[in-house]
């Protein structure tokens, strides 16, 4: 069997097990956000918080607090790295640098997961366990908590409530999550992915000396890190690694598990709105530009140009010869549309435009599908700055599921779109500019100008993975990072929650004439080229400067 045609394979039965999942999924997360009543755990966990599960929450109180749960869950983070060494299950790890314990706390609250440094040989068990883990499942569901207000928001009439942040963030942990990642994380354990509590073995090596590999709760942490696309690797080569991910299978089963649940939310969202075409309308959008994106990947991969190259099939520099070249690009492809961030192969190994897609993937504001809840919330913000892109064409007051979207609407979806290119623009300049910036460069003109590109582009899109070549490890990059994963997941999701409570407040507008069908294909065709447009016009000089430069000398 060809290169090409195993990689059609291997991305088609994705396809398939993603529609065949897609009603199911949907419709019980459904049911999980539309139920009024509440299990024993649940009522447990409100009483341990001091929690009103009956009460509503306005988009201020919504918003405080999902930011004082977050900055709680990084003072804690940071405490466990700073006194690993006094932990149980610490196997003698140094406490973490106070820059780098900074970042890294930041990066899992905000569902970034980017790591400068080596998992196995910096954390303890308990810090990975108690720490790291479990904001792989609090900070995904904060993200499926902002999509679902949001859509609280275009359902609900003269209202000025959206729910209650901590009901939706048990019932997404305990409801969703746990269940999926219990039983992914047996499947894995079946599939050759560690789970132990061992502090390592001693192997030898090819070349006659010996290496210690440590083993660890991995299996656990690897199924939450890939259904809550996180993509924070318990080992330095993430799922590169075989005790990670074992086999050719394990790595198709953690691609399925990263894209299931921001495909199958919009269903959700067309039960939640009454309209199940919404959802569908939503979802050609994001499938339509995974879809693409992904292929260009696989094509830019198998089809290198050289002699070398070209005999051995395709470019291998890079790749993990046990997946080969076809699934190591569509894993690539589906980490960086995704936000996950978790990697099977060397990005920075990969052909200069094969690289600029994994940066356009994640430019595009990883929409398609984009995060758990932050791939929807962020696609329907780009529906409706098409509707009111649409609205001025015809002259009228743009309308988007029964709500008008005024002026007050659009700043708030505006300022949304410009957060993430300002920062990654901004904080590329800087590093640029300054010498602590351009001292981590591994690499020199163009190539080395990409790297700095993706580390922003990663870092303030909340996605994580790292393009390599580049040594972040200092207090200039643990600092600048960890600000742009701060600024880029708050500032948007704020933004997103007071545009909820804005369009609460309205009443109903019926559909007339003059309303634009938003579930046909020609919307979803303005939908994506509002998206493509948008990402040009922002990131296309920066793009010219590195990948571009490099792949056309």
């Amino acid at each position: 069997m060809s290169t090409t045609l195993a990689g059609i394979l291997f991305i088609g039965s994705l396809l398939f097990a993603l529609a065949v999942v897609y009603r199911p999924l949907g419709d019980y997360m459904y049911r999980v956000y539309s139920s009024s009543g509440h299990n024993r755990v649940e009522r447990a966990v409100y009483r341990a918080v001091g929690a009103d599960p009956d009460g509503e929450q306005t988009w201020g109180v919504y918003a405080r607090s999902v930011l004082a749960f977050s900055v709680v869950g990084v003072l804690l983070l940071y405490g466990l790295q700073r006194l690993q060494e006094h932990l149980p299950l610490g196997l003698g790890r140094a406490p973490v640098k106070p820059d780098q314990a900074w970042n890294t706390a930041v990066s899992f609250v905000t569902n970034t997961n980017w790591q400068s440094y080596s998992g196995e040989s910096t954390m303890g068990h308990l810090v990975q366990m108690t720490g790291l883990a479990v904001q792989n499942f609090v900070s995904a569901a904060v993200g499926m908590c902002i999509a679902v207000a949001l859509i609280r928001g275009f359902t609900r009439r003269k209202t000025g409530h959206l729910g209650n942040f901590w009901v939706d963030l048990t019932r997404t942990c305990i409801r969703i999550l746990l269940p999926i990642a219990f039983a992914a994380a047996i499947v894995l354990i079946a599939g050759g992915v560690v789970q132990n509590f061992s502090g390592g073995h001693a192997a030898g090596t090819l070349a006659g000396v010996h290496q210690n590999i440590p083993g660890g709760p991995v299996a656990s942490q690897e199924a939450i890190k890939e259904l809550g696309t996180n993509g924070g690797g318990f080992y330095n080569a993430n799922s590169a690694h075989p005790f990670e991910n074992a086999t050719s299978w394990t790595n198709w089963l953690e691609i399925f598990l990263l894209l299931v649940i921001p495909f199958a939310l919009c269903r959700t969202f067309g039960r939640l709105v009454g309209q199940n075409r919404q959802g569908y309308a939503i979802l050609a959008v994001m499938g339509t530009i995974a879809l693409v994106s992904i292929s260009l990947v696989n094509v830019l991969q198998l089809m290198h140009h050289g002699t070398v190259p070209t005999a051995a099939g395709a470019s291998m520099e890079g790749v993990e010869t046990r997946f080969g070249v076809a699934n190591s690009a569509t894993f690539a492809g589906a980490t960086t549309l995704t936000s996950t961030g978790a990697v099977d192969s060397f990005h920075d190994s990969f052909t200069s435009l094969g690289g600029l897609m994994t940066m356009l993937n994640m430019m595009l504001g990883e929409v398609a599908p984009g995060g758990v809840g932050s791939g929807l919330y962020g696609m329907l913000i780009l529906a409706v700055i098409t509707v009111f892109v649409a609205g001025l064409m015809v002259g009228r007051t743009p309308e988007y599921l029964g709500k008008k979207i005024g002026s007050r609407e659009i700043k708030f979806a505006a300022l949304y779109f410009l957060v993430t290119p300002a920062l990654v623009l901004t904080g590329t300049a800087v590093a640029m500019a300054t010498p602590d910036g351009r001292a981590g460069m591994l690499n020199g003109g163009a190539h080395g100008f990409s790297e700095v590109l993706y580390a922003f582009t990663s870092a303030s899109n909340n996605n994580g993975s790292a393009f390599a070549g580049l040594t972040v490890n200092t207090v200039f990059y643990d600092t600048a990072l960890g600000l742009c994963m701060a600024f880029g997941r708050f500032l948007p999701l704020v933004l997103v929650l007071a545009l909820a409570g804005s369009l609460a407040r309205q009443g109903h507008v019926p559909e007339s004439a003059g309303t634009l069908p938003t579930h046909r294909p020609q919307f979803v065709g303005m939908v994506v080229g509002v998206t493509v447009v948008l990402v040009a016009l922002t990131f296309l000089p920066a793009l010219a400067l590195g990948p571009l430069a490099e792949g056309i000398r």
